[in-house]
């Protein structure tokens, strides 16, 4: 349980809300330190400020009478701000007595220098830490100090309104929490949902069922995407072993048939029942033939797994392209003749190109045989050969049905024959073996009106 997605998801999403949490909430309390500092700062500054001009206005008064006589209250004024006023430097008001400020001593602070500080302190006879303020006193404007007020406030009013600062940040982590909970249950929920059901489809695959529903998973997502990539994966395995159970029953039976007459000759040959010469000749013949088609079929298949393997030999030679198609043409005018079929060849160029010739005549082969196969009796059948722009082409065009949309993705795949008869390897070895000599080939068709297969080839394939 505690391994699964189910429960890392939102695990992972309320961990990730905490630690955002408490940095904000680090963050949040450090500015607010600041903030009430720079405050009470400024109320210290502007309290120090007109208690100096005070202090300074009796001092001047009193050395100007005579009079030593300071009017200054400095308790009630600290029952009114509730802070703490100190005095340190020299005595100003000879004989003028007490004067009901709290004297520091000489060394607390640098009061001669004549600067406004602030610091932190803690003053004598005093268990706290005061922050402070401190401003000069003169006789006259740019004369030198005779002494310095210092307005004090405890440290611990920077932190006095933290308390409900903290408890409301606390309140809304709580709150964060609880909804980050909910979210992150529903969205785990959500997610996990159909990965399960991915799951669940999986194992039901991996046994050999490929007729699993795969559920549908809304919006565009990543789960989305690997629903719908794994619905056509599941598609695509069932598609293979029906490819594979058709293959196995097409070989069975294109294997069965020549053995099946090669047997019986052999057998007729063995018992002596046939004595005409000429009649063994025949017989000798279809034996030779039923061989040569049994070794092609073979090595169709040894030709695929190569290509598949990128394990294929290709050789490198000059190959005169007109005689080469010449070549594929004539093999099939017999064929053409028997089923009055118009087989026709147009060559518009004769290249001469560097690549592999008998592959490049088997690809031709087996797209001739491919269009007499699917064209009828009194159809058409057209070889073309033109060279532009660097390519050379040879196209085959026939008259049959054409290729339905929704076969034409499949039409390339080995062991698939569009009527579950033949082995299927044509195209996909023509294609194959074009991709391997730097070429492709091109499907042209429309439904009821023929098709037409273009196979393009480099001039010059290294």
């Amino acid at each position: 349980m505690l391994g699964s997605l189910r429960f890392r998801l939102p695990a992972l999403f309320l961990a990730g809300v905490v630690v955002s949490g408490v940095i904000a909430a680090a963050v949040a309390i450090a500015l607010f330190q600041s903030y009430a500092r720079q405050q009470l700062l400024v109320k210290l500054r502007r309290e120090a400020n007109g208690l100096t001009q005070l202090y300074e206005r009796q001092a001047i008064a009193a050395n100007d009478t005579g009079k030593h006589t300071l009017r200054f209250a400095p308790l009630q004024l600290e029952k009114a701000t509730g802070d703490k006023i100190f005095y340190v430097g020299g005595d100003a008001f000879p004989g003028a007595g007490p004067t009901g400020l709290r004297q520091l001593p000489q060394n607390t602070v640098d009061w001669r220098s004549g600067h406004t500080r602030t610091f932190e302190f803690r003053p004598p006879g005093f268990n706290r830490t005061y922050l402070a303020v401190q401003q000069p006193l003169r006789l006259a404007p740019g004369s030198a100090p005779f002494g310095a007020l210092i307005v004090a406030t405890p440290t611990t009013e920077i932190t006095s309104g933290l308390r409900p600062l903290v408890e409301r940040l606390g309140l809304a982590l709580i709150g964060g929490i609880v909804a980050a909970a909910v979210l992150g249950w529903y969205l785990s929920r959500r997610i996990t949902r159909p990965v399960l059901a991915l799951s669940e489809a999986t194992d039901k695959i991996s046994p050999g069922r490929y007729d699993v529903d795969v559920p549908e998973v809304p919006g565009k997502g990543e789960i989305g995407h690997l629903a719908q990539r794994f619905r056509e994966m599941a598609s695509r395995l069932s598609e293979a072993e029906q490819q594979e159970r058709n293959f196995l029953m097409s070989v069975s039976h294109e294997l069965r048939t020549p053995l099946t007459a090669i047997r019986g000759h052999v057998e007729a040959l063995r018992e002596g029942i046939v004595e005409d010469p000429a009649v063994r000749a025949a017989s000798l013949d279809m034996i030779a033939n039923e061989t040569m088609r049994l070794e092609r079929l073979v090595g169709d298949v040894l030709d695929l797994a190569k290509l598949e393997a990128h394990r294929f030999t290709l050789l490198s030679e000059e190959v005169d392209m007109a005689r080469l198609c010449e070549q594929a043409y004539a093999a099939f005018g017999e064929e053409a003749r028997r089923r009055g079929i118009d087989y026709e060849k147009r060559f518009e160029a004769s290249p001469t190109i560097v690549t592999d010739g008998d592959r490049v005549l088997q690809i031709i082969s087996n797209l001739l045989s491919n269009a007499f196969r699917w064209t009828p009796d009194g159809g058409k059948v057209e070889l073309e050969l033109a060279a532009t722009n660097g390519r050379v082409s040879v196209a085959v065009d026939d008259s049959g049905p054409g290729v339905p949309p929704q076969e034409r993705d499949r039409i390339f795949r080995p062991f698939w024959s569009r009527d579950d008869s033949g082995t299927g390897l044509g195209l996909a070895i023509a294609h194959e073996l074009a991709a391997a000599l730097g070429g492709s080939i091109e499907l042209d068709t429309e439904t009821g009106n023929g098709s037409r297969f273009e196979l393009s080839l480099p001039a010059r394939w290294h």
